[in-house]
């Protein structure tokens, strides 16, 4: 085998992954995700799909299609505190504040359609795990012996 073919041979590379969530008014949308998330739009078809971004994160936002209302996005951030700040600020829907996990440092924001977008930064190593938010607003802690066990408020 030649080294060309060789090079033919090897694994695919992906590239970044680009989320579609599905809205029911795109306009309404659009505005969220500028006005108090910070992205920025790169393109719009009015009534069908859009794109908005920040930095190298990317969110197709489609009208009453692809997907289904309530989905889930985890998106790595540099400092989740400075970020919750900023969307206390602006009005942004905090489902949960930055909570310190074994993953990560992560908050959870809600769009107008109930999709969550989980923003997480590196773990605290000097602060203790704390609870952690289901799809249905149940809670769950850690323990070391059990995992983790869904707590009734």
């Amino acid at each position: 085998m030649t080294g060309t073919e060789a090079q033919k041979t090897t694994a695919t590379v992906f590239g970044g992954v680009t989320p579609i969530l599905r809205v029911q008014n795109l306009p309404t949308s659009i505005d969220y995700y500028v006005a108090a998330l910070g992205f920025k739009v790169d393109w719009h078809e009015p009534g069908i799909m859009a794109c908005v971004s920040r930095n190298r994160c990317n969110l197709m936002l489609c009208e009453g299609d692809q997907g289904n209302p309530g989905s889930w996005v985890w998106i790595g951030v540099n400092d989740v505190e400075t970020l919750f700040a900023e969307y206390r600020a602006k009005g942004a829907k905090v489902r949960h504040p930055p909570t310190n996990y074994p993953w990560a440092c992560e908050m959870q924001v809600e769009d107008p359609d109930g999709h969550v977008l989980r923003l997480g930064s590196e773990p605290k190593k000097d602060q203790p795990f704390g609870e952690w938010c289901d799809m249905h607003g149940g809670c769950w802690v850690l323990s070391p012996a059990d995992g983790w066990t869904r707590v009734e408020h």
